[in-house]
């Protein structure tokens, strides 16, 4: 039935789909995926290599997250319509039995009334009464059709936008580590003295005792000026995308607390720090995993913990934006993606980073220094 509406309705015009629309939302989802496939072709060129593949990757992470967004919302658009239109079947059967009648008979036989002239003039006045709303419903019942076209059109290619953005987003992530490793252009406030380093990481039992002997890991110290964020405090953005799962200082289900804040984010997702500041300490610390800790001032850390890798050379100065580390797990195979959409599950946040604020020599409040919104 809607496949014979759809070519009888093709003749007449249709409107505009709504402002906000499911599967326009997935097309420009789609588009920014396109859009940094040619940003990661264009980094190998660039001025600042890190910062170009650092920006690719993030355009893929985002892309990929409004996709599968837009997706979902697609998915349950489509089912809504398809339901809306099972629903008045009868009443399209109706529509189409008048507009087919209307078509076939001529214009003045339509007029013609048996009763005489009487009848025919008031036949011409229904006629004239009817026709907007018909044109009316075809209209709407045309610009439903041309959206379930779309959304399943969406449904049957998602498959190979999915495998494009999460293909693209591998290569872009082991270039950007590459990239990385082979940068030496950034300034240098000191180098890192590797024996104290490997001395206080045997011997710190706590996270206070390692950040109370991190001074002594100092070696050569160079005429760099520290990095000061202290005019940002509070308005500091994230240096991942999640959401809060554990507040300051919050038991876990183990009854244990911590003075951080612990975020859910995505599998592979990229670590960066939000504002310029020194890198002070990467690599495995007690059992808190992979640790970054950087100095955005004077006297005051960031401990990112939980990394699967780390980024950059102790003593460096890092701009803001730049990458730090990388999050674990597996990226989530295009049928893993396929079958949680079609669960009307969201996506998935299985890996945690916990971020503690030290100042001087005592953890506080992550609140004070990052928008928590």
């Amino acid at each position: 039935m809607i496949r014979t509406t759809a070519l009888v309705l093709s003749l007449w015009t249709g409107t505009a789909f709504a402002e906000v629309d499911p599967g326009q939302a997935a097309l420009a989802a789609a588009a920014r995926i396109e859009g940094a496939s040619v940003m990661l072709q264009e980094a190998d060129t660039a001025r600042d290599r890190v910062s170009a593949l650092t920006e690719t990757v993030k355009a893929y992470e985002d892309g990929l997250v409004a996709l599968r967004a837009g997706l979902r919302q697609a998915a349950i658009r489509q089912e809504a319509l398809e339901t809306e239109l099972d629903a008045k079947s009868d009443e399209v059967a109706q529509l189409l039995g008048v507009l087919l009648s209307m078509g076939r008979a001529p214009a003045p036989v339509l007029l013609l009334h048996p009763s005489g002239p009487t009848g025919t003039a008031r036949s011409g006045m229904i006629l004239a009464d009817v026709t907007p709303a018909l044109q009316q419903d075809v209209t709407k019942l045309r610009s439903q059709l041309e959206e379930v076209a779309l959304l399943r059109d969406l449904q049957d290619n998602a498959a190979d936008k999915l495998r494009q953005g999460l293909d693209g987003a591998q290569t872009a992530r082991a270039s950007l580590s590459a990239a990385i490793s082979d940068r030496t252009d950034l300034p240098q406030r000191f180098t890192e003295d590797a024996i104290q380093t490997a001395l206080l990481i045997s011997s710190a039992e706590t996270l206070d005792a390692f950040a109370s002997g991190l001074n002594d890991t100092i070696g050569e110290e160079m005429d760099i000026p520290s990095p000061d964020a202290l005019s940002l405090r509070g308005d500091i953005p994230f240096p991942v995308q999640g959401r809060i799962l554990r507040g300051f200082n919050e038991e876990d289900l183990a009854g244990i607390s911590r003075p951080g804040i612990l975020l859910a984010t995505q599998p592979r997702v990229l670590v960066t720090t939000p504002v310029a500041a020194t890198l002070r300490f990467k690599g495995p610390l007690l059992d808190y995993g992979n640790v970054v800790i950087t100095e955005p001032a004077a006297d005051i850390l960031f401990v990112y913990a939980g990394l699967a890798e780390t980024f950059g050379q102790v003593g460096e100065v890092l701009p803001a934006g730049s990458p730090v580390g990388m999050m674990g797990g597996d990226s989530p195979l295009v049928d893993e993606i396929l079958t949680d959409l079609e669960n009307g599950s969201g996506i998935r946040a299985t890996e945690t980073l916990y971020l503690e604020v030290r100042e001087g020599q005592s953890p506080v409040d992550p609140a004070i220094w990052f928008a928590m919104e």
